[in-house]
Protein backbone atom coordinates (compact mmCIF):
# COMPACT_ATOMS: atom_id res chain seq x y z
CA UNK A 1 0.00 0.00 0.00
CA UNK A 2 2.04 2.55 -1.18
CA UNK A 3 0.59 5.73 0.31
CA UNK A 4 0.07 3.57 4.25
CA UNK A 5 -2.81 1.89 5.67
CA UNK A 6 -5.86 3.67 6.79
CA UNK A 7 -7.06 2.35 10.03
CA UNK A 8 -10.05 -0.26 9.82
CA UNK A 9 -8.59 -0.78 6.46
CA UNK A 10 -7.33 -4.53 5.57
CA UNK A 11 -4.15 -4.89 4.26
CA UNK A 12 -3.87 -5.77 0.90
CA UNK A 13 -0.66 -7.94 1.78
CA UNK A 14 -3.03 -10.50 4.06
CA UNK A 15 -4.55 -13.95 2.74
CA UNK A 16 -7.71 -15.04 3.76
CA UNK A 17 -6.58 -16.95 6.67
CA UNK A 18 -5.00 -13.60 7.56
CA UNK A 19 -1.44 -14.86 6.81
CA UNK A 20 1.11 -12.17 5.92
CA UNK A 21 1.58 -12.69 2.15
CA UNK A 22 5.24 -11.02 1.79
CA UNK A 23 6.98 -11.91 5.08
CA UNK A 24 10.18 -11.97 4.96
CA UNK A 25 10.44 -10.26 1.39
CA UNK A 26 12.89 -7.68 0.79
CA UNK A 27 9.69 -4.94 -0.34
CA UNK A 28 7.82 -5.43 3.40
CA UNK A 29 7.65 -2.36 4.98
CA UNK A 30 9.54 -1.06 7.84
CA UNK A 31 6.85 -1.03 9.75
CA UNK A 32 5.88 -4.60 9.53
CA UNK A 33 9.51 -5.63 10.48
CA UNK A 34 9.32 -3.75 13.25
CA UNK A 35 6.49 -4.64 14.52
CA UNK A 36 6.70 -7.19 17.47
CA UNK A 37 3.19 -8.59 18.84
CA UNK A 38 2.79 -9.00 22.69
CA UNK A 39 -0.17 -10.16 24.54
CA UNK A 40 -1.68 -6.40 25.51
CA UNK A 41 -1.83 -5.75 21.72
CA UNK A 42 -2.75 -9.07 20.49
CA UNK A 43 -5.53 -9.64 23.40
CA UNK A 44 -7.06 -13.27 23.82
CA UNK A 45 -9.34 -12.78 20.36
CA UNK A 46 -8.85 -11.34 16.98
CA UNK A 47 -11.49 -8.75 18.19
CA UNK A 48 -9.27 -7.31 20.90
CA UNK A 49 -6.85 -6.97 18.77
CA UNK A 50 -8.09 -4.72 16.24
CA UNK A 51 -9.58 -2.96 19.04
CA UNK A 52 -5.94 -2.30 20.52
CA UNK A 53 -4.70 -1.00 16.66
CA UNK A 54 -7.42 1.23 16.50
CA UNK A 55 -6.66 3.04 19.57
CA UNK A 56 -3.09 3.07 18.83
CA UNK A 57 -3.61 4.08 15.33
CA UNK A 58 -6.02 7.21 16.56
CA UNK A 59 -3.93 8.07 19.90
CA UNK A 60 -1.00 8.33 17.05
CA UNK A 61 -2.63 10.53 14.40
CA UNK A 62 -1.49 14.31 14.28
CA UNK A 63 -3.33 16.38 16.69
CA UNK A 64 -3.81 13.99 18.95
CA UNK A 65 -2.28 14.12 22.61
CA UNK A 66 -0.45 11.17 23.24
Amino acid sequence: MPNGKPAGVRCIQLSEDNACLIFGKPGRPAVCIGLRPVQSMCGDNRLQALEFLNALELATQPGNPV
